[in-house]
């Protein structure tokens, strides 16, 4: 399994950022994918995660201004983080592991099997 990320950078305060996430050589037939994101000096968090049925979780602090949604191509997901602040400055991550489809796809760290590489996100003032 390989995830590949995209649409981090710079945000000014206040604006909206999208992120994506491409899983290929996935054998599994249901998965949960999911973002998590560390910020500098701090552990990694999870945000939200979606199972392959379209089943979402949010953490508590994702759920105001994070939108988590399936794309169009088999195991691939967006993150669209919305009034971005300072404090989402963070090296985001896409993950994914198999899922039996009939519990929720928990932010756990531990139970994520592939990850992406990171992308960061740096957001001014």
């Amino acid at each position: 399994v390989q995830l590949v990320e995209s649409g981090g950078g710079s945000a000014q305060a206040g604006a909206s950022l999208r992120l994506s996430c491409l899983a290929t050589e996935v054998t599994y037939d249901k998965t949960c994918m999911a973002w998590f994101r560390q910020p500098p000096g701090k552990e990694r968090e999870g945000l939200a995660s979606i199972r392959s049925d379209g089943q979402i979780v949010y953490s508590d602090s994702a759920k105001d201004r994070f939108i988590i949604s399936k794309g169009a191509a088999e195991n691939s997901q967006f993150l669209d983080i919305n009034n971005l602040n300072p404090e989402d400055s963070a090296v985001y991550y896409c993950a994914l592991r198999w899922s039996s489809g009939l519990s929720p796809c928990h932010l756990m760290r531990g139970d994520y099997d592939w990850w992406g590489q990171g992308n960061q996100v740096t957001v001014s003032p």
